[in-house]
């Protein structure tokens, strides 16, 4: 990548893909604006099935002191299809290949965070039989400018993005608070630019609340979308609590429109990926309370 004149950040590849690119990149966006996207958004494309979205948690949000054949079990008989698994996970890989190979519960992700080094995360996913690595892109503050950072993340993820694709894994950027990434817009842009179809969005729902209208950066966003991690935001309680008491209220009741998120995702065709809850966890009874919420907000039940 290299600057422009005007302080925009330009992809440095040939001059003819960067006149492409400039050409484009408006319309293309436009159009995911203007114009409901149609066919699959997630990982599969419905072939005449009951098309359905996969239920998970996380798995650090099983406090249970159980086994880990015992927590899959207890998964399993909540409703959940799947789980993640982040990278500082104190667990046994042998057991959880065990756990999934008898529950069916399956580990459909692994969670990277912000780690340059991607490989190893790739390989885990590969190992758990999951299609995902969540990435965390970079972070801007006063020492770490914008445009620089932009440039950094997306030459990480071209580093690793020939590995993931070889291995059936997609490496997928979440929205989060970092001062990165600020608009559907931007995230489509960058996503693009990486031209890989190992590149993709793991679009958090609870994060944009603050700011913004996830609906219409799920339109926006579209096929670039793989999967959803699922949680709220309340603004009263941003107002009058502060920033990150917001997140303190539980699925359903906050300031997500969810009969706007589901149209949004039936819009892009998003039907069958999954959606994850990124939330306080607990024993059975706090996982079958979130189970039943994420049913009322996606209207699996």
């Amino acid at each position: 990548m290299s600057q422009s004149e005007s302080g925009n950040v330009i992809p440095s590849n040939e001059t003819t893909r960067r006149t492409f690119l400039q050409q484009t990149s408006a319309t293309l966006l436009a159009g995911s604006i203007l114009q409901p996207l149609a066919g699959f958004a997630g990982e599969e494309k419905n072939s005449g099935k009951q098309a359905r979205i996969k239920k998970a948690v996380k798995y650090q949000m099983i406090t249970e002191k159980i086994p880990v054949m015992d927590k899959f079990k207890m998964l399993k008989d909540l409703g959940f299809d799947g789980t993640e698994i982040h990278y500082r996970t104190k667990v046994d890989p042998k057991e959880v290949r065990k756990a999934i190979d008898a529950t069916g519960v399956q580990v459909h992700g692994f969670l990277n965070s912000s780690r340059d080094e991607l490989k190893d995360s790739i390989d885990q996913a590969k190992y758990y039989g999951g299609t995902s690595v969540l990435v965390v892109a970079g972070r801007v503050d006063q020492d770490n400018p914008y445009d620089v950072v932009y440039k950094q993340q997306q030459a990480k993820l071209r580093k690793h993005l020939p590995y993931a694709e070889k291995q059936g894994i997609k490496l997928l950027v979440e929205n989060v608070w970092n001062n990165f990434l600020l608009s559907p817009l931007e995230m489509a842009r960058f996503i693009d630019e990486l031209e890989s179809p190992a590149a993709g969005v793991y679009f958090d729902v609870g994060n944009v609340v603050r700011f913004g209208w996830p609906d219409q950066w799920i339109r926006i966003l579209g096929p670039r979308i793989v999967k959803l991690d699922i949680k709220e935001y309340s603004r009263a309680k941003q107002k009058d609590e502060g920033l990150w008491k917001g997140f303190q209220v539980e699925i359903t009741e906050g300031d997500c429109n969810w009969p706007e998120v589901r149209q949004a995702l039936m819009d892009i065709g998003f039907t069958q990926g999954w959606a994850t809850a990124e939330v306080k966890g607990g024993d059975r009874q706090r996982l079958q309370d979130i189970s039943e919420r994420m049913d009322r907000a996606l209207d699996l039940a």
